[in-house]
């Protein structure tokens, strides 16, 4: 069975790159599938992946060609389903899938509906499969991803990243969303914010579990358009993300 990894916080707070992180150190371990459910697809170029098609693009486009032959739409959604392997993009290292942005009234229904079933169906051929969810409480509040082995929420050293956190872990709780473990990690940290940001956390009634410092060379690859793999391994951002991976129990890091 898969070990499920969904990374949820505030636009800008940097899940992508830590999803990309993530995904580096895990395919070295094992089989990972990738899903970008981030509707503005940025975790592709973070692992340096071109796709050709999105999962939204596609479905929009199956939808459109059945209604303009007088196809019913259940049966040309039951059609685009049975071609949903078609659209896993299969690298050397990892598989990724990109749900992309949709169209139409009722497509983030319909679209967190098929995430639901890439993760049914598909990631049971995987050891490991990380999420990327879009920013803000979407995949919460639709139940997206629900009963997941381990929720990361992700913030960065302001308030605002703090309170979407914080609301994040009560929605969670508040929907019964059966997660093995959720971690709260605070991103782009440095020594001069640090301990501000706990005593703000503590203010706030919340944990951080672990914390990624700063890291120049990732804002680099950002601004260049280069992809994590190029990042070198003695990087200190690189090197605390290991840290996560001592949550997940079948890896047995030490």
């Amino acid at each position: 069975m898969t070990f499920s990894i969904a990374l949820s916080g505030k636009g800008g707070v940097g899940k992508t790159n830590i999803s990309a992180l993530l995904i580096r150190q895990l395919c070295e371990r094992g089989r990972v599938l990738a899903i970008d459910a981030d509707p503005d697809s940025n975790l592709p170029q973070a692992l340096g992946v071109t796709v050709r098609k999105s999962v939204g693009e596609v479905r929009e486009s199956v939808m459109n060609r059945a209604a303009a032959q007088g196809i019913e739409a259940d049966k040309g959604l039951k059609i685009f389903e049975k071609n949903l392997h078609n659209l896993v993009e299969e690298t050397e290292r990892f598989d990724l899938v990109v749900m992309g942005r949709p169209e139409g009234e009722g497509c983030y229904c319909a679209i967190n509906h098929i995430i639901r079933q890439v993760i049914d169906t598909r990631a049971k051929g995987y050891d490991f499969t990380v999420i990327d969810c879009e920013a803000g409480l979407e995949h919460l509040s639709r139940r997206t991803t629900a009963d997941l082995s381990l929720m990361i929420i992700v913030t960065d050293p302001t308030l605002y990243g703090l309170m979407a956190a914080k609301r994040i872990g009560e929605i969670s709780r508040e929907l019964l969303i059966n997660f093995g473990q959720i971690l709260m990690v605070a991103n782009k940290i440095t020594c001069e914010t640090r301990d501000y940001f706990e005593k703000m956390a503590r203010e706030n009634g919340l944990e951080i579990d672990e914390y990624i410092p700063y890291a120049p060379e990732i804002a680099n690859l950002d601004a260049s358009g280069g992809s994590i793999f190029e990042l070198p391994a003695n990087s200190e951002a690189f090197i605390t993300v290991e840290k996560l991976c001592r949550h997940i129990p079948m890896l047995h890091t030490s």
